[in-house]
C-alpha cells in the first residue's frame, strides 16, 4: 500500500512538473488552472495563440514562457486584470470571457534578459523565496527567458578564496555586506557592510538552488556571473600576482585585475568556474563585466584580456555565450574584436535614451558594436529611485529602428541591415524595480506587436488592462502624464525619475538629489499637478480597485514634490530679499508638504520604509544579524557609505526613496533643521551696510557682483553628522498600511489645488 501511494504521489508531482504554467496559474487564483487552458506546441518560431478550447480560454505557444507571455496577454486585455509588482493575485470569475477568433502574436526576438546587478541591491538584497518565486512569475508573464541569476554567487567566491589560502576573517574583509553586494561584484568595491555571517552563504546557497529549479522548469536558461579576473587588492602581496590596481571608486577601495598573462590566470578562473558549477551547476550563459566603470589603463592588454576570460569560461562549458554589458566604455573594442561571432552577447544597457548600437544617441558609439549580437535594453530606473519618468517616444523610435519594423525606416542601408541582422533580443536592465510599471508592461509587448504603435493608442489598451473599465477621465489623465513626466525627449540624458525636491540635502540652489543624475526640466509640473486632479476626481468609484489606488498615491506623490519644488523656491526667495514674514510662512508650508506625503505614501505598503527595514531583519537569525541587515538597509539608502564616500565620493543619496517613515524622520529632520538655520540667520542680519557694497574694495564690482554680496550666504552644517546617527537607530518600521488612500489622495489634492 505504501508503494502504491509513494507511486502514485510521484505520478502527481511529474504531472504537476509537466505544465509549470498551472502552477503559475494556481498561484494567481486558486483553481484558475481549471478555468484557463493551455498547450505546448512544438514549433521553432516563437509565439504564443489565444483561442478556445472546450469553452474554455486556451492559451498556445512553442514554450512555457511564449504560453505565460500569452496568458499575460490574455489577462490584460480580454479579462481586464493586469498582474505586476503590486499585485500578483487575482480573484478570476468563474467564466472567463472567451476570444471572437484565435489571436495569435509572434517575435523574431528569441532571447529576453532581465536584471542589472544593481537590481539585487537596491531592490532585492533582502528578499527569500516567497518573494522571489513572485518575481519568477512575473517574469514569465512578461516573457524573460535568460535572467541574471546573481543570488549567492558571495557563496562561490568564499569557497574558492578559501582554497586559495584565505582565511574567513580574509574573506569576510572582502565581500561586502547584503545591501553592497552589487557594487563588489561589478569590481567597485571591497568589504564595505560586511562581514557576512556564515549563516547568510547558507540561505543564500538555499535560495539561489530554489530558484535556479524553478527558472530551468519554466524553461529560462539562467545567466550566472562568470570569472572576470577579479581579486583581492592585496592579492599580489597575499598570492604573489601580477595584478594592476584598478585604485578607487568613489572612495571606496576596488579590487585588483589579474593580468591575463599571470601563470596562475589559468588555474584561478578554473576555481572559480570549477566552485560555481559544484553550487549551481553549468550555465549556456556567463555574464561578465571586467573593467566596469574604470578609466582606460596603459598597463592593461585588452586583447588579452577578452581572450583569457572567453577560453575559461569555454573550459567551464564549450557552449556557452558571454554576456556583457554595454556601458560606458565597455565592452572595450579591442577587447571583443578578435572574440567569434556567436560567443559573445553585448547588452545595449540604455536603448532608450543613450543607444551604442548606432543609432541616434547622446553617447553614441560609432559602429555598435561591430560583428557581435547584442539585445536592446531598457535601463528606465536608477538607484531604486521613487518617481515618475519614462521615455515613451524614445523607447518606440529606438526599438523600431533597431528591429527594422514596419514604419521605421523608408530606405535600408548596410549598417542598419547589420544592426537588425546582429539583433537578438531585448532584456529590462533597470536599476531598481518596483516602480512605473506603464514602462515595463509598453516594453515587455513590443516584441509582439508587428506594427508600429503610438503611446496614446497603447494607453488606451493599457488602462483598460490596469483597472479593468473603461473610463475617459483616467485615460485624459494618463495622457497628460504620456505627453510630460513620460516623455524625456531625446537629448536629455536624465539617469532615471524625476527626483523629489523632499529628498535632497538641503541647499540655496538645490536641483537634482542624487549627484548623479543629470536632471532637467523637462515637463510643466503644472501637468502632473492636473492628472493628479484629474485622476484623483474619480477615486470614489475605484474604491478597493488596487492597482487604481496604486497609482492615485503615485501620481499625487509626483504632483505634491512638483509643487513642493516650487514652494521651495518660494521660500529661498523670501530668504535671498529678507522677506522674514513670507519666509516663516513659505517655509511652514514647505515642511507641511514633507509631512503630508509622508502621511499619503503611508496608506500603501509598497511606499513605506517598512517594507524595506522588515525585509532585513526578518532574514537575521540572530539580534546580531538582523542589526547589521538592518544598518545596511538604512546606509543604502541614505549615506551610501562613511563620511568619505558620501561627502566626497558623492554617493549619498543615490539611492534615496521618496518612502514613509524616510520622509518623516529623515528628510524632515534635514529640512527642518536647514529652514531654521534660514530664520536665525536672518534673525541674525538686520544691519547691513549696504553704503559699504560698493565702496572700497567693491568699487569696482557690477551691480549683478554687489547684489550676489548682499545676499547671506548659506548656513554651514555637517550634513553628515545629522545623517549618520538614524543608520545606527534600531526604531522599527512597519510595513502595514495606515489610513484611506482615497481620503488622504483628495487632501494632498485640496492641498496642491
Amino acid at each position: 500500500m505504501r508503494a502504491l501511494l509513494l507511486s502514485l504521489f510521484c505520478l502527481l508531482t511529474l504531472g504537476a512538473q509537466a505544465n509549470p504554467v498551472d502552477g503559475l496559474l494556481e498561484r494567481i487564483d486558486h483553481g484558475a488552472s481549471r478555468k484557463i487552458k493551455t498547450e505546448l506546441v512544438k514549433q521553432d518560431r516563437d509565439f504564443f495563440e489565444i483561442t478556445t478550447k472546450g469553452g474554455k480560454p486556451c492559451i498556445k505557444g512553442n514554450t512555457w514562457v511564449n504560453i505565460a507571455s500569452g496568458l499575460n496577454w490574455y489577462l490584460k486585455y480580454y479579462a481586464g486584470v493586469q498582474l505586476t509588482w503590486n499585485q500578483m493575485k487575482a480573484t478570476l470569475p468563474a467564466t472567463l470571457p472567451l476570444p471572437k477568433k484565435p489571436e495569435r502574436r509572434e517575435t523574431d526576438l528569441k532571447l529576453r534578459y532581465d536584471f542589472n546587478y544593481c537590481t539585487f541591491s537596491y531592490t532585492m538584497a533582502f528578499w527569500d523565496w516567497n518573494r522571489w518565486q513572485k518575481e519568477i512569475d512575473w517574469m514569465a508573464l512578461h516573457g524573460i527567458n535568460m535572467p541574471l541569476a546573481a543570488v549567492g554567487t558571495e557563496c562561490v567566491w568564499r569557497n574558492m578564496l578559501l582554497k586559495l589560502g584565505y582565511s574567513e576573517e580574509e574573506v569576510g574583509k572582502f565581500i561586502a555586506g547584503p545591501a553592497f553586494l552589487a557594487w563588489w561584484e561589478m569590481n567597485n568595491l571591497e568589504g564595505w557592510g560586511g562581514p557576512l555571517p556564515l549563516s547568510w552563504y547558507k540561505q543564500q546557497e538555499t535560495l539561489q538552488k530554489k530558484m535556479l529549479a524553478r527558472m530551468k522548469e519554466m524553461g529560462m536558461k539562467p545567466v550566472l556571473p562568470g570569472y572576470c579576473g577579479m581579486v583581492p587588492h592585496d592579492a599580489k602581496e597575499r598570492l604573489g600576482l601580477n595584478v594592476t590596481d584598478a585604485g578607487k571608486w568613489n572612495g571606496y577601495q576596488r579590487p585588483a585585475n589579474l593580468s591575463p598573462t599571470d601563470s596562475r590566470f589559468t588555474e584561478i578562473a578554473d576555481l572559480y568556474y570549477k566552485e560555481l558549477t559544484k553550487l549551481y551547476g553549468k550555465s549556456d550563459f556567463y555574464s561578465m563585466d571586467p573593467f566596469h566603470e574604470s578609466g582606460d589603463d596603459a598597463a592593461v592588454d585588452y586583447a588579452k584580456a577578452g581572450k583569457a576570460l572567453m577560453s575559461a569560461m569555454k573550459r567551464a562549458n564549450p557552449k556557452a555565450i558571454w554576456v556583457v554589458q554595454g556601458w560606458n566604455e565597455n565592452p572595450r573594442p579591442q577587447m571583443i574584436e578578435d572574440l567569434k561571432v556567436g560567443d559573445i552577447l553585448v547588452l545595449d544597457l540604455f536603448s532608450e535614451c543613450r543607444p551604442m548600437f548606432g543609432g541616434p544617441s547622446i553617447l553614441k558609439r560609432d559602429g555598435g558594436y561591430g560583428k557581435h549580437q547584442w539585445l536592446f535594453c531598457m535601463l528606465e530606473n536608477f538607484g531604486g529611485n521613487v518617481g515618475l519618468h519614462g521615455r515613451m517616444d524614445q523607447l518606440l523610435n529606438n526599438f523600431y529602428l533597431a528591429t527594422g519594423k514596419k514604419d521605421t525606416q523608408k530606405q535600408e542601408n548596410s549598417s542598419l541591415l547589420t544592426l537588425h541582422s546582429s539583433l537578438k533580443g531585448w532584456g529590462f536592465t533597470m536599476e531598481g524595480s518596483e516602480n512605473n510599471p506603464v514602462m515595463f508592461e509598453l516594453m515587455s509587448e513590443l516584441p509582439w506587436r508587428a506594427e508600429k504603435t503610438t503611446k496614446e493608442d497603447w494607453l488606451k489598451e493599457y488602462c483598460y488592462a490596469r483597472y479593468g473599465v473603461h473610463d475617459a477621465t483616467i485615460e485624459k489623465a494618463w495622457t497628460i502624464l504620456a505627453q510630460s513626466i513620460y516623455n524625456c525627449p531625446m537629448g536629455n540624458n536624465q539617469q532615471g525619475p524625476h527626483e523629489s525636491i523632499f529628498c535632497g540635502r538641503p541647499s540655496l540652489n538645490n536641483f537634482q538629489v542624487s549627484s548623479w543624475s543629470k536632471m532637467r526640466n523637462y515637463y510643466d509640473p503644472e501637468d502632473t499637478r492636473q492628472a493628479a486632479i484629474l485622476f484623483a476626481s474619480v477615486a470614489d468609484k475605484y474604491r478597493g480597485n488596487n492597482n487604481y489606488e496604486y497609482d492615485l498615491v503615485d501620481i499625487c506623490r509626483q504632483a505634491l514634490a512638483d509643487q513642493g519644488r516650487k514652494q521651495y523656491w518660494k521660500a529661498i526667495a523670501d530668504y535671498q530679499s529678507f522677506s522674514r514674514k513670507e519666509f516663516d510662512k513659505d517655509a511652514d508650508r514647505f515642511l507641511k508638504m514633507i509631512l503630508l506625503q509622508d502621511q499619503l505614501l503611508g496608506t500603501r505598503p509598497e511606499f513605506r520604509l517598512g517594507h524595506w527595514i522588515e525585509e532585513a531583519r526578518n532574514l537575521g537569525k540572530t539580534a546580531e544579524e538582523k542589526d547589521l541587515y538592518e544598518w545596511n538597509a538604512r546606509v543604502q539608502i541614505t549615506t551610501w557609505g562613511n563620511r568619505v564616500c558620501a561627502d566626497d565620493g558623492g554617493l549619498r543619496d543615490y539611492g534615496h526613496k521618496e518612502w514613509q517613515g524616510l520622509l518623516k524622520d529623515f528628510y524632515y529632520k534635514r529640512w527642518s533643521t536647514y529652514m531654521k538655520a534660514l530664520a536665525d540667520q536672518m534673525a541674525a542680519c538686520t544691519n547691513i551696510d549696504y553704503d559699504a557694497l560698493g565702496s572700497g574694495k567693491n568699487a569696482g564690482k557690477t551691480s549683478a557682483e554687489l547684489f550676489q554680496l548682499a545676499l547671506p550666504s548659506a548656513p554651514k552644517i555637517d550634513w553628515y553628522a545629522l545623517e549618520e546617527p538614524w543608520t545606527l537607530q534600531k526604531n522599527p518600521y512597519s510595513s502595514k498600511p495606515e489610513g484611506n488612500t482615497v481620503d488622504v489622495a483628495k487632501e494632498v489634492i485640496h492641498f496642491i489645488k
